[in-house]
């Protein structure tokens, strides 16, 4: 699982069934100090995660585990919302 932050949100007039009614958002994946890191991608969420957020996600199959259709065909999924990280040294 990976860190990014919720930088915004995309709307679909048409999806396959077994998504409907679960979000897509634009995520930046970031490292532990925050920095960005890549380039956005569109992630599913089924938490409720909103813009600004900073959450863990996962990519390929594993990125659909948390979807009320585990199977669905989504390339990256939102596993949780992250609440605070603390590093020590």
């Amino acid at each position: 699982m990976q860190m990014a932050k919720v930088i915004g949100t995309v709307t679909s007039t048409v999806k396959i069934k077994d998504i409907i009614g679960v979000s897509l958002l634009v995520i930046q994946p970031v490292n532990s100090k925050y920095e960005s890191l890549g380039t956005p991608i569109v992630a599913a969420d089924n938490f409720g995660a909103g813009f600004g957020e900073y959450v863990f996600y996962a990519k390929n199959k594993e990125g659909a585990m948390n979807l009320p259709i585990p199977t669905s065909c989504v390339d990256a999924g939102i596993c949780g919302i992250i609440d605070y990280v603390h590093c020590s040294d």
